[in-house]
């Protein structure tokens, strides 16, 4: 389990070194269409910074309000307070804000740039269709991706795919209205075709990897949720409960989907779920936890 925990942290860095290059990439692009050169990185740079900036202040209040979650207290649901409560004893972090989406699809999700920022909202349906150790482990889960910072990388990763899809939408419209002109000239043509298809395919890339890196933290955060519970098969049984559970959430959208500790659109076909889901397959989420078990 702690091999699988570097691995997915190892395998992250490296996709958002590459998101941060493609940026820098088609800022400097872009410089060179405007004909400012290696300044067109500054915007590029700027942009980014001013987005996450935005995304990492306010982004769990949007999470919140478009879920509909409704914030408890301990003597509104003493049973979810307490088993949260003990969690983030045993995990060694705050207690989170606790909130219930009133919907009955199985699912949950945690929001907030840090452990001491955090929230974490569980679906009506969860709470009555789970047993206790199925539904200590969705929690586990949820408390792994804050104690794990995974909020806060999902959001930067979010954020930057938005960017890049400004940017070629921006570079795109210069060189369909402009053409190439005197500017482009101190540039090779065999630069300025791949720039052109760059600008084309980057947006396609950019959501790749973003679905990539979302995958890759929710293994981890099975991983290290079992490490909290001690117990794979709680966390297994209640992913096979929300795979049979083909209900979807109505409030979800496609940005806060990668949250959720499922595809809350309920089941895809599996070509599908593997390429461009949020989330990588029940099916083999269940079999690494299984395997962690034996």
């Amino acid at each position: 389990m702690y091999n699988h925990i570097v691995a997915n942290k190892r395998k992250t860095f490296l996709l958002i070194t590459i998101f941060v290059g493609i940026i820098l990439g088609l800022g400097y692009i872009a410089g060179h269409m405007t004909g400012y050169g290696w300044y067109g990185i500054i915007p590029a740079a700027i942009l980014s910074l001013v987005m996450t900036l935005f995304s990492y202040y306010g982004g769990d209040k949007v999470a919140l309000a478009t879920s509909r979650a409704q914030e408890i207290a301990r003597n509104d649901n003493p049973y979810l307070w307490r088993m949260v409560e003990n969690l983030s004893i045993a995990q060694g972090m705050p207690m989170p804000r606790l909130y219930i989406i009133p919907e009955q699809a199985i699912n949950a999700f945690a929001t907030g740039r840090d452990p001491q920022h955090a929230s974490v909202a569980v679906t009506l349906g969860a709470m009555q269709k789970l047993t206790n150790e199925e539904l200590e482990g969705v929690l586990a889960h949820e408390l792994s991706h804050v104690k794990n910072y995974d909020i806060r990388v999902m959001t930067i990763v979010i954020v930057l795919v938005g960017v890049i899809a400004l940017l070629s939408d921006w570079m795109v419209r210069i060189q369909f209205f402009h053409g190439s002109n005197d500017r482009d000239k101190g540039l090779h043509p065999i630069f300025l075709v791949v720039g052109i298809v760059l600008m084309i395919l980057t947006p396609i890339i950019a959501q790749l990897i973003q679905l990539a890196v979302s995958r890759s933290r929710e293994y981890l955060a099975d991983a290290s949720g079992v490490l909290l519970t001690r117990y794979p098969e709680g966390l297994a049984r209640a992913l096979e409960k929300i795979a049979q559970d083909s209900q979807p959430l109505e409030t979800a959208n496609s940005a806060t989907a990668h949250l959720y500790i499922a595809n809350p659109f309920g089941n895809t076909r599996k070509w599908l779920s593997n390429l461009f889901s949020t989330h990588p397959p029940v099916e083999e989420r269940i079999a690494r936890l299984r395997n962690m078990g034996r």
